[in-house]
């Protein structure tokens, strides 16, 4: 699936930037799907805090087996011990918690989302136990597909500058929004294809 501004995006970054402009040209299967509903991505990402993938993925089963369909609702009912047999640590059971008491009571109102800049869904976001800035930029990216999102704060991100950029040598996250600057209002698009470069 390609956000539907993804071509526009690439014609801008192709303009503005020689790095871009060739790894778009290599990567040309641009491929974003969202995962389930925003409160189940967002529970998703608080599972797979701190382990591998694998891990994750067999938490989040036998998780979704105990709760049924992940919804707020289900969440909250249940107890602590039914989550800590699926493998939930003492915190990871406090956040999830916390996160679906916020949806279920409506402090946190997805339907409000598109009418919010991304700055006012992070402020929301970080509210939540467990979940920090960066968390909240892919989530923006990924599950609300928002086009103009530059995370300073991840390390693929800051690796791949730094090689294609600058040397290898270390950046600043002020050089890091330097570089980001001409992707605007497409900065989600070319961190994704920095990204890329990784590979």
């Amino acid at each position: 699936m390609r956000p539907p501004y993804w071509e526009e995006a690439t014609r801008h970054l192709s303009k503005q930037d020689k790095v871009l402009r060739k790894l778009i040209r290599k990567y040309p299967d641009a491929d974003i799907t969202p995962r389930g509903d925003a409160f189940q991505a967002l529970a998703r990402a608080i599972v797979g805090q701190q382990i591998s993938v694998a891990a994750a993925q067999t938490i989040w089963g036998r998780f979704a087996d105990c709760v049924g369909k992940v919804t707020p609702a289900n969440v909250v009912a249940k107890r602590p011990e039914d989550l800590r047999a699926c493998g939930f640590s003492r915190q990871k059971i406090a956040y999830v918690q916390d996160l679906a008491g916020r949806f279920h009571s409506g402090d946190v109102k997805p339907r409000r989302w598109p009418r919010m800049t991304d700055e006012a869904i992070i402020e929301e976001l970080v509210e939540v136990k467990g979940i920090g800035r960066w968390t909240v930029e892919m989530f923006l990216m990924f599950q609300l597909m928002r086009p103009d999102v530059l995370p300073v704060d991840d390390l693929g991100l800051r690796r791949a500058m730094e090689r294609a950029y600058n040397g290898g040598d270390a950046l600043t996250k002020d050089e890091m929004r330097a570089i980001g600057a001409p992707w605007k209002p497409f900065s989600s698009v070319g961190s994704w294809y920095l990204w890329r470069s990784l590979e």
